[in-house]
């Protein structure tokens, strides 16, 4: 009862709200047989729509412009070349840059103690979080809830530079706000421009893009995967992202762990464009060839890996 009593608390905020007392928990897929399911998630524009902005400075210096992640997705690759923003430019000063919103700030003890001043992540968590639950949820929220909600193994890959640490606090608002039950079960948190991340993904010299990262990212979550519940069980394990590029080379990614470990189910779920579109990754014979991978489009209904 007091569950409920706390989730009604947030309400107001919630376009229909989520009983869990009398939901049952759901067993892995392959649980008979001991598989484990694992998801892993890129954060914005995925899981959720925060108020994060991007900026690009114009070439005299002397103007700046805000952006929402909406307007960086569509104008990214045209800005200083063409379009409404060739006169500007992208800027990775990591205080004053373009990406400044998606990286940790330098906060001394007054600040965080006296001033008690968050992270960006924290304070546009906070924000979204203000609104009605239909302005922020991402496509794959209801994935990320089931996933959250029945204990599964989650990875979250994302393009942000902030530190594990304060990804994992941004991500406690949902708990706190009472849009999770409980903290996720993690079995990794990369993101992925996090310069310590960068190395812990083997990129030393700092000069792999994010679609490279989020490729690595989701090798060293089945490999973690593996080693803590098994090589040889029938697992299963699904990524969802937002990005075209990111897309690509989670595919071949997953085709490649495909092949390697043909036991075991892959799925790429894209949700470019608020879409979720789940495709499975499978093995198929070439005559005179041996096998190859291709994938399969999953009904829109069967959301769960």
């Amino acid at each position: 009862m007091l569950k409920y009593i706390l989730k009604r608390k947030y309400s107001a905020r919630l376009s229909q709200l989520e009983l869990d007392l009398d939901r049952p928990k759901e067993r892995d897929r392959n649980y008979h047989f001991g598989g484990r399911s694992f998801y892993f998630f890129d954060f914005d524009d995925n899981v959720a729509y925060l108020p994060s902005s991007m900026f690009v400075q114009h070439r005299d210096g002397l103007q700046e412009l805000e952006l929402s992640t909406a307007e960086w997705a569509k104008h990214s690759h045209s800005i200083g070349k063409q379009g409404p923003y060739k006169d500007y430019k992208v800027s990775f000063d990591p205080h004053s840059g373009s990406y400044r919103r998606f990286r940790d700030m330098d906060l001394n003890w007054w600040q965080k103690k006296l001033l008690r001043k968050k992270q960006p992540f924290v304070e546009d968590m906070i924000r979204a979080l203000s609104r009605m639950d239909t302005e922020w949820k991402g496509p794959s929220w209801h994935c990320f809830y089931h996933a959250v909600y029945n204990h599964r193994p989650i990875s979250l890959i994302t393009a942000r530079g902030h530190s594990k640490e304060t990804i994992r606090e941004g991500i406690s608002l949902f708990v706190k706000h009472g849009f999770l039950p409980h903290e996720p079960n993690y079995l990794a948190i990369y993101p992925v421009n996090d310069i310590a991340t960068k190395r812990e993904l083997g990129d030393y010299k700092l000069e792999l893009s994010v679609p490279e990262l989020k490729r690595a990212a989701i090798r060293a979550s089945v490999e973690m995967a593996l080693r803590r519940f098994g090589h040889n069980a029938p697992h299963r394990f699904g990524m969802s992202d937002d990005d075209k590029k990111n897309l690509a080379f989670i595919m071949d990614e997953m085709r490649v762990l495909k092949r390697e470990k043909p036991n075991m189910s892959f799925f790429v779920i894209n949700t470019h464009a608020s879409a979720y579109v789940k495709k499975e990754i499978l093995l198929v014979e070439d005559k005179g060839r041996g096998p190859k991978t291709s994938s399969r489009q999953l009904s829109l209904f069967d959301t769960q890996i």
